[in-house]
């Protein structure tokens, strides 16, 4: 008997998705955090921290993050894919237990950096898992599901948390902070009814079950459905190919045909933290302050809209993300990104100044008496988000998870998204100061990434919707290491007979044994 369900297997959306849960836990944080910044009850228990304080707190979960994706390099090879997902939701149980029992600072930031550990693990190895066991016509829709899942999660926990700002006490951020786990212990048991990874399977010579998960995967349980026996050919001859080049180490990134791919990898999770996306998420509450918005009603009710566009937006780029391709929605996304920011940092420079608004002791750049800028302001902010929601957001985690061979995929993914958790660090520690001492420049400062970004995007980046994880070796290949515009997007694209041929080749081509 399998160790999995294969009615679940047979359904591409179910088991293409659930683990998604594990992006949902980064989600929760987010919004766990941002929604506590004007709670009297939170300032009270942690001693009202300042902006260099709130900001080290919020960090300390991207510094565990950091730490958690780095170690599924090793994890995610040694015990699958499958068991690293569930080991991760134990990391959220035992850092959300913490969190929620918090008495102090320092409680507070150790359950923040033990969920963080957890995070790293999931953001890293959900995108792998999915990109491993999907078909490569609905591939970047599944595993662009990793990104709705954290807009779902910053989005409930909002809500949640805007419930129970009516309670007086520390109930009203230890009950959100508790109901976190509930997610965690609906992946971890649930996963035990989910396949392993067919590529690890074969990866460990564990061809039978390789086989057997395919079928129910892709065939219905047909071991001779052809997109099956394609697949499963494919994946042998990549394992076979990949073996003949030494064992695996962390060596093998530096190859110069692999180092390319790492490049692009950690270069576009830098980008999707620099666009300035995670400040409307974790310091959105700062934002619309800074923009005249007062009141903590409205302006918790502002945030909830943001949000829901957040969610409402990832959807387009979940339906037509393997039509649209990876290359339109990163350029266009970062240029819109960038002329929206600018708009808010123009804004904010022209009718703002410095000032003071309720429950702060730092001095806030301000906008007062123009109800109209501060509008302008808060649209803005919406659009800037719903032009990361629809495109950088998902292809982030859709990108890295399919450039890279089977041989260095844990490795190589595993230092892409610990790229975006250091800078996620790095910007959650220091925004809360920027934002109190160059103020709106801080806005101006994020545009100049996104159109970098851009520019980045349009020259390097290489299309790979619709191709196997094998097939796209062959665009990478092609070379174009500053002309990605110029590979046609029927590179790489093979049928059985191909595939067929090519390992008849190989081994006619192959030195006979002694």
């Amino acid at each position: 008997m399998p160790g999995y369900s294969a009615r679940i297997a047979g359904n591409p959306y179910i088991v293409g998705s659930f683990a998604c849960i594990g992006g949902g836990l980064f989600g929760l944080d987010i919004s766990s955090m941002s929604a506590v910044l004007n709670n009297n009850a939170y300032f009270v228990v942690f001693n009202s921290p300042g902006p260099t304080v709130q900001g080290a707190i919020v960090a300390s979960m991207p510094a565990g993050s950091f730490f958690g994706a780095l170690s599924v390099a090793t994890l995610a090879d040694r015990i699958g894919r499958k068991n690293t997902v569930i080991l991760a939701s134990i990391f959220w149980i035992i850092g959300g237990v913490l969190q929620c029992a918090a008495i102090n600072r320092g409680m507070l930031v150790v359950g923040r950096i033990i969920a963080g550990i957890s995070v790293g693990i999931a953001s890293t190895v959900v995108p792998i898992y999915q990109s491993e066991i999907t078909a490569p016509s609905i591939r970047g829709r599944l595993v662009s599901m990793q990104q709705w899942s954290i807009t779902w999660g910053i989005m409930l926990q909002y809500f949640v948390q805007f419930g129970c700002s009516y309670i007086n006490g520390t109930a009203s951020f230890r009950i959100p902070w508790g109901l976190q786990i509930v997610p965690a212990i609906v992946l971890g048991l649930g996963m035990l009814w989910f396949p392993e990874s067919p590529r690890w399977l074969i990866d460990h010579d564990r061809e039978e079950e390789a086989l057997q998960v395919l079928a129910d995967l892709h065939g219905n349980g047909d071991r001779n459905n052809e997109l099956v026996a394609l697949e499963f050919e494919e994946i042998k001859e990549q394992v076979a190919f990949e073996r003949t080049r030494g064992a695996k180490s962390f060596m093998d990134v530096l190859e110069p045909s692999i180092f390319r791919r790492v490049v692009l990898g950690c270069s576009l999770q830098m980008w999707s933290q620099l666009s300035g996306m995670n400040v409307m998420m974790y310091y959105i509450i700062y934002v619309f302050e800074g923009a005249g918005l007062t009141g903590r009603r409205g302006n918790l009710i502002a945030d909830s809209v943001q949000y829901v566009l957040n969610v409402a937006f990832t959807v387009p780029a979940i339906i037509y993300i393997d039509r649209w391709g990876r290359r339109p929605l990163l350029i266009i996304g970062a240029t819109l990104m960038g002329f929206f920011l600018c708009l808010v940092g123009g804004l904010q420079g022209r009718y703002g100044a410095w000032g003071s608004v309720e429950g702060s002791n730092s001095p806030v750049w301000v906008i007062t008496g123009h109800p109209a800028v501060t509008k302008a302001i808060i649209m803005c902010s919406y659009l800037c988000v719903c032009s990361f929601a629809i495109t950088i957001g998902p292809v982030s985690w859709t990108y890295p998870a399919e450039i890279f061979p089977m041989k260095v995929r844990a490795k190589a993914v595993s230092l892409a998204t610990a790229t975006n958790w250091i800078f996620n660090f790095a910007l959650a520690f220091a925004v809360p100061p920027g934002l109190s001492t160059i103020a709106w420049k801080t806005y101006f400062v994020f545009a100049t990434f996104n159109f970098t970004a851009a520019i980045h995007f349009l020259l390097c980046f290489p299309e790979t919707a619709q191709r196997s994880l094998e097939e796209i070796e062959e665009v990478f290949a092609q070379g174009h290491g500053f002309s990605a515009w110029s590979i046609s997007r029927d590179v790489g694209r093979r049928n059985l007979e191909d595939v067929g041929r090519r390992a008849v080749d190989e081994k006619g081509n192959a030195p006979e044994k002694p």
